[in-house]
């Protein structure tokens, strides 16, 4: 079967998204299947289109065995203002439907969000070449831009609701990474049998427990130290100020240090915060190049979740199974009803406490600070469940088996 996967984002890039993406692509080509893929220029890590590919409006190159678009979009030299954002995804959507009308035929589309235009593409795509299209969502939106105030005008607001909508009426089928995303989509008239739980997953054999005194501790003064780790999107939804209340409240920990690794709209506030408040057990550090992911976790003690009250129904992390992984214990500020503490409490991996409590963190850590073989225990927990049920050969036969169901049901009428 020839899938087109139109992915904003698409390796080398070190998002999240691309990383899924482009690890899901590569499975999917070593089960039998063709896949061709419309992505944008590479801009994530530097906030602007990467040097070599400023000019173009296309672009083309190999990746494994797919073969890969490249396509111009506009990119805002903020994230956090929404117009750019939303120029940004403008732009995307229409050189890749340009795209996706010229390279030829494919069987089936899989369009990841966000952002949630992408389904518009993937339907007026679907709609000219004739194929199905399967909208699979990575975070629910206009949700999560609601609830962190992004989102504020009711208009728009209802615009987007719309839309909404009008994408899961339009998939041949929508796949959701947590039964929670299943819920949310339920209550909003979404057919049960439209929707697939498929949850994200890492790369076993690259994700791995490595020594914890490794180069990367070295680099950085942290061989004798006791590291929290934070990686990933230094932005709104993740409450990391509970992170710093935290780090004041163990300063009569000498050797504790929290390390907090990446960018992202908070992070220059964040970092202002931190130098106000006079720690010195909290370290920042720029986004890390994806092939230091494993040796950067298992730097660290233990790893860090938190996100903000009301957030993690529309959220599960893929940080999670990289810190499950490496073998390394989680502490997850997160709802109880959340498919994130239903994982860590089913795999033994970790501490759940509330989300922004920065006194419930405090206690999780000194918890785990002063019993280090209770913490080694949960992080080797978490490493055998995580290998038993995210990997990524796993996921891509469940992604092939819903391609070959929509087939089937496209056939039959």
């Amino acid at each position: 079967m020839r899938i087109l996967l139109l992915s904003t984002y698409f390796r080398p890039e070190s998002a999240t998204n691309a990383i899924l993406m482009t690890l899901l692509g590569e499975e999917l080509t070593r089960q039998g299947h063709e896949v061709v893929v419309i992505t944008g220029m590479p801009h994530y890590d530097q906030n602007r289109i990467w040097p070599a590919y400023r000019g173009k409006l296309w672009a083309r190159e190999q990746i494994g065995s797919m073969r890969v678009h490249r396509v111009y979009l506009y990119v805002p030299s903020k994230k956090t203002r929404f117009w750019g954002r939303l120029l940004n995804y403008l732009s995307f959507n229409l050189t890749s439907g340009v795209a996706g009308l010229l390279i030829g035929r494919f069987d089936l589309i899989l369009a990841p969000s966000p952002p949630l235009t992408n389904g518009i593409t993937a339907w007026a795509l679907s709609r000219i070449k004739g194929v199905p299209f399967i909208y699979n969502v990575q975070d629910i939106y206009p949700d999560v831009a609601v609830r962190l105030g992004v989102l504020k005008n009711r208009m728009v607001i209802r615009f987007f609701e719309w839309m909404e909508r009008f994408v899961y009426q339009k998939a041949a089928a929508v796949s959701v990474i947590s039964d929670c995303f299943k819920a949310n989509l339920l209550r909003k008239g979404v057919p049960e049998q439209k929707v697939e739980v498929i949850p994200n997953f890492i790369d076993e054999s690259f994700v791995r427990p490595l020594p914890r005194h490794n180069a990367f501790r070295k680099e950085h003064g942290l061989e004798d130290k006791f590291v929290a780790l934070f990686a990933g999107n230094v932005g709104l939804s993740q409450g990391l100020e509970t992170l710093l209340e935290a780090a004041l409240c163990l300063q009569h920990l000498p050797d504790l240090r929290i390390l907090i690794v990446g960018d992202g709209a908070s992070k220059e506030a964040l970092v202002n915060r931190a130098k106000t408040m006079g720690l010195h057990n909290v370290i920042f550090l720029p986004l890390q190049p994806y092939e230091r992911v494993p040796e950067l976790y298992s730097a660290a003690d233990v790893g860090l979740i938190p996100l903000r009250k009301g957030l993690t129904e529309d959220s599960v992390p893929s940080k999670l199974f990289t810190i499950m992984g490496v073998g390394r214990p989680v502490i997850a500020g997160v709802d109880p009803e959340s498919d994130t503490h239903r994982v860590i409490q089913k795999a033994g991996c970790g501490l759940c406490i509330p989300p922004e409590d920065a006194k419930a963190l405090t206690s999780a850590l000194q918890a785990l600070y002063e019993d280090r073989s209770l913490a080694d225990e949960m992080g080797r927990a978490g490493r055998d469940y995580v290998v038993q049920h995210f990997t990524c050969h796993e996921v891509a036969r469940r992604y092939g088996a819903l391609f070959e169901r929509v087939q089937s049901q496209r056939s039959a009428l």
